[in-house]
This record gives structure tokens, sequence and C-alpha cells, in this order.
């Protein structure tokens, strides 16, 4: 390592002892992420203030951090990084359409398990019954039975249970098996769009930037097969106002679902009387690893 004489020189000093770095795919990462945050640096001339500010800011994310809030995960969604990672990743590295989609920051192991046809409403939940089937297939169409289901979603007035002191622990949340079709099902309540939380870091940059926090309807699904890559999917209410203006960059043509609105009576649920919905989506896994995600939160 040589003396510092100017900018470029430091620039060089890093590259050469990223270099040095031993495993291979950690070295790509660290050499680039140095050239490309040096870069970053002399475009926008950073100050020595606004470098204070920014070592601060990213303090307080890891500081928000807590069993039931993540900070950094709301932000990398925030600037579409969170999109981007898992676009490029699926679908032929980005080249066809991919049912898989952001995991997320409300995920949460371990959620009860559901018989095929069961409720996931554990709390007084008002809102509009909603009836969902799934399927769960490989790329060319074939059912997997067997895969594990993880569904959660957001309440009819935009909050989920870790959020919301009026629902009991785990409502809205359930973990289903497909059948010898790939086929699960389950009942609930209609979800609504909701704004992320915004009284952090997130929220600051928002405002900043005259941008709204709402997220659009949608309904999350985890599926584990041995065999296959987890399938991460939400899958989108296109009558949501905000369907174009996802706060959090994550609506793909792919994930837009089929909310169907009813007003006759329910063909079984005899206790369903007023307007219900229903949703009908099929899943697509990709062979591959399959391995959990680490939870956002716990």
């Amino acid at each position: 390592m040589a003396i510092i004489r100017n900018p470029d020189d430091v620039t060089h000093e890093v590259l050469s002892t990223m270099e040095r770095t031993a495993d291979p795919r950690l070295r790509e990462i660290m050499i680039s992420l140095a050239r490309h945050l040096h870069q970053f640096v002399r475009d926008v001339r950073l100050t020595e203030a606004e470098f204070r500010a920014a070592v601060a800011v990213l303090n307080e994310i890891g500081q928000l951090a807590s069993d039931t809030h993540n900070e950094m995960m709301l932000m990398a969604g925030s600037l579409g990084v969170s999109s981007l990672v898992c676009l490029l990743n699926n679908g032929d590295s980005g080249n066809t359409e991919t049912a898989q989609s952001m995991l997320g920051p409300f995920w949460r192991l371990n959620s009860p398990r559901v018989a095929n046809g069961g409720s996931i409403v554990r709390s007084d939940t008002p809102g509009n019954p909603l009836f969902v089937k799934g399927r769960v297939v490989d790329r060319d169409g074939r059912a997997i039975k067997g895969a594990e289901v993880d569904v959660w979603h957001s309440s009819p007035v935009g909050l989920y249970e870790n959020q919301d002191p009026e629902q009991v622990d785990m409502n809205l949340r359930g973990k289903l098996t497909t059948d010898e079709d790939g086929c699960f099902a389950f009942r609930s309540v209609l979800m609504a769009g909701y704004p992320i939380p915004t009284n952090g870091v997130v929220g600051r940059l928002l405002r900043a930037q005259g941008r709204h926090p709402m997220r659009p309807a949608h309904l999350h699904a985890l599926i584990f097969k041995p065999g296959f890559k987890i399938l991460i999917s939400q899958v989108y209410d296109p009558k949501d106002p905000n369907i174009e203006s996802d706060v959090q960059f994550g609506v793909t043509q792919a994930l837009i679902g089929d909310f169907v609105q009813h007003s006759e009576p329910h063909p079984s649920a005899k206790d369903v009387t007023g307007t219900w919905y229903s949703l009908d989506h099929s899943y697509v896994m990709e062979r591959g690893e399959a391995v959990l995600p680490r939870p956002p939160i716990r």
C-alpha cells in the first residue's frame, strides 16, 4: 500500500486492496462496490457535511430495526432495489415474466397450519369475505403436490397483525399444503392497500420527494417444495387506486390478480349473505434449491 497523494490514489489503493479478497464472488462484489461508490462520491461532489449526514442516516436505519419493523427492507423497496434484485434473479434472468416478487418486511416464520378450505381469520376482522383458490405448478404446467404455501396479508383497514393491537397474534396468516392437483384454498377477508411506515428515514425521504407512501392491496405467498426454488409472490388487486404508483415498485404484469366481486349467496358458506370476493390464481415454481429466506421480523 502506497502513501496517498491525491483523490485518484485513494480509489486506486482501495481497489488494489479489494483485489486481494480470497473469495472470488466476494472479491467481484467488493471491487464493483468500491468502484461505483467512489464514482458516486465524485459524481455528486459529496461534501463533508453531507457525508456525515449520510453516516447518521445509515446509523439511524440500523437503530430502527426491531422484532416488528425492518427499516432497511423498507428503504430497499422504496429505492426499487428489492424489485430489481428479484427480477434479475428470476424469469430467465429478467428476460421472461416471473411469479416471483419481493418478500416484503412483514413475513413471519411458523404461521399456523390451516386445512384446505379453512379460514385464516383468527380475530374479529370486519370486511368482505374473500375466498381464495390457488394452484401451484411447475414451468411446464404440471401440478406440484405437497408444497407448503405460507400466506399473509393486511386487514381491511390496511394493517398487518404485528402492527395492530386489535388483531390477535397470527391473524390473517396461515400455512397450507397443496393436494394431488397442486391446489389449496382458504377463506379470509378482502385486504386493503396501506401506507408503509413513515415515522423513520424512509418517511422523510418520501416527503422530501413528494411521494405518497401507499402500497396497492395484495396477497402474499411464500411456497416451499424441495427441488424447487422458494417462490415468494404477491398478487395485486388491479382495481386499487395505487396500482400504477406502488411506493415499493413491486407491481409487475405477472402479479396482477382477478379479485371478482359477487353479490349472489355463496354456494357453500351459508353465513355469507352480502358482498363477497373470490380469487383464483396459479403460482409457477422454477426448479432450484429450496432455501428459506431470513424473516425480516419475528
